[in-house]
């Protein structure tokens, strides 16, 4: 039985990796230092374990975000991409290329959970188009984002 393989990256494409192996334990953590790096409420990532990490297009540059952690991410664009700490490496879950496989089974840091993550879940939604104000902005939107796959064609030539 072959091996599996994972791929990802940065939202502009200058970083990419590809995991080769069984990905550990996926979790989210509402530490304080985790929601600064991302920039969000928590951090969704997932243990590198035992696998085997390549970076396969650049590489992240470091915050050194404590004496025992540090934390990649594209010096281009500014996606958050890595944990590094002395027990290994994880992996922002939402770079993977198929972000939907990685299901978080636990969470970390409970003690810094913003009072409204539990209710996010129950507010209302809206599909995108739904925004009125937005269509015309919406239609006209051109993303320059990397695309969820490994390409030997980016950037696009209009760029």
């Amino acid at each position: 039985m072959s091996e599996p393989i994972h791929t990802g990256g940065c939202q502009c494409g200058a970083v990419r990796f590809r995991v080769e192996g069984a990905l550990g334990d996926a979790s989210v953590c509402h530490c304080r230092m985790c929601q600064k790096a991302f920039g969000n409420f928590y951090a969704p990532l997932v243990s590198v374990h035992q696998a085997n990490l390549a970076w396969t297009r650049g590489a992240p540059k470091y915050f050194q975000s404590s004496n025992a952690v540090r934390r990649g991410f594209c010096g281009d664009c500014g996606t958050p991409l890595s944990y590094e700490a002395p027990d290994g490496v994880a992996l922002a879950i939402a770079v993977f290329d198929k972000p939907d496989a990685i299901a978080p089974t636990i969470q970390w840091g409970i003690e810094g959970k913003l009072s409204y993550v539990d209710h996010v879940a129950g507010l209302p939604g809206e599909e995108t188009m739904a925004d009125q104000g937005a269509t015309s902005f919406l239609n006209d939107l051109v993303s320059y984002q990397h695309p969820d796959h490994d390409t030997d064609t980016w950037p696009p030539e209009e760029r």
